[in-house]
């Protein structure tokens, strides 16, 4: 059976992996720093991105390679010391990567490569339905562009030795298991839909389990290389992402209640800039390739997901 070695697979989007790949009888190997221990079925192996060391053995093993390495840009306020982990988590991993498979024999076919729709520039609310960010657009020239930029920029020598490489840029991840969807639903509970600023900002989203194919999809495709939105063909405003999630879970009894851009700026710095940021990202090249989405509507990922909250 193929190996899959998986760095980052301790975080939302690493354990839904490792769950899928593991009932799929794939032998799973998750890059630690702690080894001995199982995570949901798969080993461990050691890895040391400071030190830039890594368990030979893991790489021999591997016949693909998903690296989601890299510090949670939700998890604290960016002061220039945490936008440095933020970079240095991204671009150290990638670099110890592509070191590991260059200097140790090695039979890895495929590395898949997490980046994120924080590459695009704001859509204009003017025209925001009619702009739809593709995969050849340049970085945008803010915190998370420059970020997204030098996390692909990091990757890229993987090209160069004869090994497949796809990018998936991921918008925002639904998922009952952390991340952004449990955040949303807390103001419910007080029957409070809480939309940011105006309400009128994009979010690119997408279902944990949509990803989770699209992950399985690059490692077992031949045709798919090079850059990806992973993002449902079916964006939506934040008014109507919040006002919809209501619904689900409190049917008519929620007050819509807007959150001013200057409170969000208080309490989330520089931050804030990328809550109040609308981009409207296509999901057309991921399609073209045949891959169909479990959840292309945010009302299918909404009923799915309350459906199984335990």
């Amino acid at each position: 059976m193929a190996t899959i070695l998986i760095t980052g697979g301790s975080g939302l989007i690493g354990n839904a992996l490792t769950k899928l790949f593991v009932e799929r009888k794939f032998d799973v190997i998750i890059l630690s720093r702690n080894n001995n221990k199982e995570i949901n079925g798969a080993k461990t192996a050691l890895w040391d991105i400071e030190k830039q060391k890594i368990d030979e053995d893991a790489i021999r093993q591997a016949d693909y390679i998903i690296h989601l390495a890299g510090a949670n840009v939700g998890d604290k306020r960016w002061t220039k010391k945490r936008k440095k982990e933020i970079v240095d988590s991204r671009t150290k991993s990638s670099a110890l990567i592509v070191k590991a498979l260059k200097e140790i024999p090695n039979k890895v076919k495929v590395v898949v490569s997490a980046s994120a729709t924080g590459w695009y520039e704001e859509t204009p609310l003017s025209n925001q339905t009619d702009i739809r960010r593709t995969e050849t657009e340049p970085a945008n020239k803010d915190f998370l562009g420059e970020t997204c930029r030098l996390w692909e920029e990091s990757i890229d020598p993987i090209t160069g030795m004869n090994i497949r490489l796809v990018k998936l840029r991921t918008g925002i991840v639904l998922s009952n298991e952390g991340g952004a969807f449990p955040e949303f639903k807390k103001p419910l509970r007080f029957g409070i839909a809480a939309v940011l600023g105006n309400g009128k900002q994009i979010i690119p989203w997408i279902h944990i389990d949509d990803l989770c194919r699209i992950y399985l999809e690059a490692i077992t495709n031949e045709s798919l290389h090079g850059v990806y939105n992973a993002v449902a063909p079916r964006p939506v405003d934040n008014k109507t992402f919040v006002t919809s999630l209501a619904k689900k879970i409190k049917g008519k009894f929620f007050i819509p209640f807007y959150v001013p851009s200057f409170m969000l700026k208080i309490i989330l710095g520089e931050m804030s800039i990328e809550v109040l940021k609308s981009v409207n990202v296509s999901a057309e090249k991921i399609k073209s390739t045949g891959f169909q989405f479990l959840y292309p509507t945010i009302d299918a990922a909404f009923e799915q997901l309350i459906l199984n909250h335990d």
